[in-house]
């Protein structure tokens, strides 16, 4: 089968590699109809995920139709149409019982490296390294899945692959890091980041009641899909001042819930700490680019809640947790616990309450991933989300 490889920084590649086989009874094998480019494989495409190894097969965003089941696999069957959620879950574990199905005790054969890295490892994810597991990735024609009787849902004939495909990450990610922010009535929520999980925070911000919303970018496609798609109030932070602008919106108390959606490669227009970030990174004396996190303590209001659905990797430099300690902010972050959510949006866009496909831009084969990765990280001709078919 066909499959896209990662070879080093910058350098990923459509090889022909084995197709994939039942290892395990829960297993199933599915045979992809659309996958896509996820911000976080940005990170893996700049070199910034360590335990990557050549030949690696990337992508954690995929949907198909099953193909072949294990002998201990009773919930799906050949034909079945499903979205598979980005990482792995047992079902079983003492995390997974309490419905935190990111941080699944059983589903990464390598826990013991991220355990010394973590001080305990997450679970399992799809085309995401080694430390976190090792498993073959969605950006291919066919998909190895574990655990297939825990994760992936079933999906009606009636919506298309466009409308469901992004329950298997993004659109799950971005709802949880609303969700996670406790949003009460005549709550300000700001977003920093309008890329694709930036746009469902904005979303799912409104659903669960946010009475104003503000996205934060420079970026201006991006800027202007979360205004006529979202209906947030923009800023764009290469010509406007963040908290200037927070500041003056909120009277001066600052937006009662944050959220980081940006994570480690963040940028800063002018800002010192941003340059000094990117240069420690370039020479390897830093492993994140924290700017927006700083960014969003400096700008909540006491009190207020900054959720991080943004990814991060290692140590954090001068993050004025001071400033987070006296002003009694609340912090919360993680991988989604997709199984947790996945149905009830599914729910959601059966009914017509949303329809995700709104932030596809670039439609491509497979074997266009590697320029539609550069055009995507470069964020060229419109490029805010890429879907491809195999």
């Amino acid at each position: 089968m066909n499959a896209l490889c990662w070879y080093g920084s910058s350098d990923v590649q459509v090889r022909e590699v084995p197709d994939p086989k039942i290892l395990e009874p829960r297993d199933a094998i599915v045979k992809v109809t659309a996958t896509a480019i996820c911000g976080s494989d940005l990170h893996i495409y700049d070199g910034m995920v360590p335990t990557m190894e050549k030949g690696d097969i990337l992508g954690h965003e995929f949907m198909g139709e099953v193909v072949e089941v294990g002998g201990g696999n009773g919930k799906l069957s050949v034909g079945d149409r499903v979205v598979v959620p980005f990482n792995l879950a047992c079902g079983g574990c003492f995390f997974c019982h309490k419905q935190l199905y990111s941080l699944c005790d059983n589903s990464n054969p390598h826990a013991e490296m991220a355990r010394k890295l973590m001080g305990h490892s997450p679970a399992g994810l799809f085309g995401y390294s080694h430390l976190l597991g090792g498993f073959a990735g969605g950006q291919a024609e066919y998909v190895r899945v574990p655990f297939a009787d825990v994760g992936p849902i079933k999906v009606p004939e009636s919506l298309s692959d466009e409308q469901v495909l992004f329950l298997s990450d993004i659109f799950p990610t971005g709802y949880m890091a609303a969700d996670n922010c406790g949003i009460e009535p005549g709550d300000t929520v700001a977003v920093w980041g309008c890329g694709p999980v930036g746009q469902f925070a904005i979303k799912s911000a409104w659903m669960l009641g946010a009475e104003r919303v503000l996205a934060i970018d420079r970026v201006p496609e991006r800027l202007k899909m979360a205004h006529d798609h979202g209906q947030a109030e923009v800023i764009d932070f290469s010509k406007q001042d963040v908290y200037g602008c927070l500041m003056d919106i909120t009277a001066g108390r600052g937006p009662d819930r944050c959220i980081d959606a940006v994570g480690t490669e963040a940028h800063g227009t002018g800002s010192i700490d941003a340059v000094l970030d990117k240069a420690k990174s370039a020479v390897y004396l830093g492993t994140d680019r924290p700017h927006v996190l700083r960014e969003a303590i400096m700008c909540c209001r006491k009190g207020g809640t900054i959720s991080v659905p943004g990814v991060y990797f290692g140590v954090l430099d001068k993050v004025p947790f001071g400033a987070a300690m006296n002003k009694g902010l609340t912090f919360r972050m993680g991988q989604t616990h997709m199984q947790r959510y996945m149905e009830p949006l599914l729910k959601e866009i059966e009914s017509g309450a949303i329809d995700p496909s709104f932030v596809i831009t670039d439609r491509v084969q497979l074997a266009d991933a590697p320029s539609a990765y550069r055009r995507f990280r470069d964020k060229t001709d419109g490029c805010i989300k890429v879907l491809m078919t195999p």
